[in-house]
C-alpha cells in the first residue's frame, strides 16, 4: 500500500471505541493488480452482537446530547475527511477500483451527506396538529429511533456509509455497519476519523467480514436494533426484509434495477450520447443507475449507435491510479464472467459487437468497453443488471 494512506489503513474491527482483532481474518486485494493490500479482522455473529451491545449502551447518552453538539461533532468528520480527501481516494482506488478522479469525487460527495446532516442535526423539530376537541392540544415530538444497523455496498463504499451515518447520528441514533467484504478499507478509514473527531464510543461501530450472512442475521433479528438500512441486489433485500420482519424493524432498501435510457428521433445526438456515456461507464458500469438497457427511436438509431461506438473506443482501460484512466477493473473475476456472459448470450441472439466485447488485457477484472447494437428482447441483458461496461442498444419505431 502507498504511504500516503498508511496513517488512515485500519485492519481491525470498530467496536465500542476500541480497535478489535479477531482470530480469523480475510485478505481485501487491489482490484487491478490483484496483489494484497491488508489482512482485515474478519467477524461474525459474536463481534455484530457486540456491535450491537456498544450501540445500544451509547444510544442513551447520544440521544440526549443537545442536538447543536451532535452537529458540532458531525460537522468535525465532515471537516476531517475533506482534510484527509486525497488519502481517502487513493485508499478507495486501491480496493474498489475506480479511477482515482471518480474516488477523489466520491470522497467529496460522501462529505456532503455529512455536512447536510450535520447542519438538519439542529433542525429536528416538532409540529402541531388541529383537533376536533377544543378543549385539547395534539403535539408531535421527533425522537431518535434507536440503534441503525447499516448494510452497505462495494460500488460506493465511502459515500454510502456518510449518507447512512451521518444522518442516523444527526437524529440522535448509533449505529453498526457492515462494510461490504471486497471494500471494507474505506469504512475502517470513515471510523478511524470519527474517533479523531471526537465521537463518542459506541455511536459508530465497524464490523468486517467475509461472510456477510451470519453479520447480516444478528442485524436483521437483533430486537435492539430498531432499523434495517440496506443497498444492494433485490435477492438480499428480499432476505432481509424477511428477517427483519419478526421484530417490526423500519426498512429501507435500495436494490438493484434494470435503468432505462431513451432516445428519441429529435435528440441531440451528441449530447444524448455524452449524457449516456457518463450513466453508462461511470465506475465500469457498476453503479445502482447506470443505464442497462438504451431505447433508441428508428430514424437515428444508425448514426447514434455510431457515435456511440466511437465515444467508447476513446476511453482509456487500466488501473484507476493511472493517469488518464476512464475505466477502472471491475470488482472481481465473476463480474466480468457476467458481463462476458451478457454478451456472448446477446450476440448468440442476433446482436451485433459494434466495438469491444471481450475481456481486457489489462488484467483479469479488465472488460473492454462494449457497444451492442440490435440486442432482442430475448436477451439475458434486457432482462437482468449487467453492472459492467457494456451498452446495449434497443431500437424502437
Amino acid at each position: 500500500m502507498d504511504s500516503k494512506v498508511i496513517t488512515l489503513l485500519k485492519t481491525e474491527a470498530y467496536i465500542d471505541g476500541a480497535w478489535l482483532r479477531t482470530a480469523k481474518s480475510f485478505a481485501v486485494v487491489d482490484k487491478a493488480s490483484g496483489g494484497l493490500i491488508a489482512s482485515v479482522a474478519d467477524c461474525g455473529s459474536v463481534e455484530a452482537r457486540l456491535a450491537v451491545t456498544a450501540a445500544t449502551r451509547a444510544f442513551g447518552p447520544w440521544s440526549r446530547t443537545l442536538a447543536k453538539d451532535r452537529s458540532v461533532l458531525i460537522r468535525r468528520w465532515n471537516d476531517l475527511m475533506l482534510e484527509h480527501a486525497d488519502e481517502l481516494a487513493l485508499l478507495l482506488t486501491k480496493e474498489q477500483g475506480k479511477p482515482l478522479a471518480e474516488a477523489k469525487g466520491e470522497i467529496v460527495y460522501g462529505a456532503s451527506f455529512v455536512e447536510f446532516y450535520a447542519e438538519e442535526a439542529k433542525r429536528v423539530r416538532g409540529e402541531t396538529a388541529p383537533t376536533h376537541k377544543s378543549d385539547a392540544r395534539i403535539l408531535i415530538t421527533k425522537q431518535a429511533a434507536g440503534v441503525v444497523a447499516a448494510i452497505t455496498p462495494w460500488n460506493f463504499p465511502n459515500a454510502m456509509i456518510a449518507r447512512k451515518a451521518s444522518a442516523a447520528l444527526a437524529a440522535g441514533c448509533t449505529i453498526v455497519i457492515k462494510p461490504a467484504e471486497d471494500t471494507p478499507l474505506s469504512a475502517l478509514a470513515l471510523a478511524a476519523l470519527a474517533e479523531k473527531a471526537g465521537i463518542p464510543h459506541g455511536v459508530i461501530n465497524i464490523v468486517p467480514c467475509k461472510d456477510p450472512a451470519a453479520v447480516g442475521d444478528v442485524f436483521s433479528t437483533d430486537p435492539r436494533v430498531r432499523v434495517l438500512t440496506f443497498t444492494g441486489s433485490t435477492e438480499v433485500g428480499k432476505i432481509l426484509m424477511r428477517q427483519a420482519a419478526g421484530t417490526v424493524k423500519k426498512v429501507s432498501l435500495e436494490l438493484g434495477g434494470s435503468a432505462p435510457f431513451i432516445v428519441f428521433d429529435d435528440a441531440d445526438i451528441a449530447r444524448a450520447v455524452a449524457g449516456l456515456m457518463a450513466s453508462k461507464f461511470r465506475n465500469a458500469g457498476q453503479t445502482c443507475v447506470c443505464a442497462n438497457r438504451i431505447f433508441v427511436q428508428a430514424g437515428i438509431y444508425d448514426a447514434f449507435a455510431g457515435a456511440l461506438a466511437a465515444a467508447a473506443k476513446l476511453l482509456k482501460v487500466g488501473a484507476g491510479i493511472d493517469a488518464g484512466v476512464n475505466v477502472g477493473p471491475l470488482i472481481s473475476a465473476e463480474a466480468v464472467a457476467k458481463s462476458d456472459d451478457h454478451v456472448r448470450d446477446a450476440v448468440a441472439k442476433g446482436a451485433v459487437v459494434a466495438t469491444g466485447g471481450r475481456i481486457h488485457p489489462a488484467g483479469a477484472n479488465f472488460y473492454e468497453p462494449t457497444v451492442l447494437t440490435g440486442v432482442p428482447a430475448t436477451a439475458k441483458i434486457a432482462q437482468e443488471e449487467t453492472f459492467g461496461p457494456v451498452a446495449p442498444l434497443f431500437k424502437f419505431e
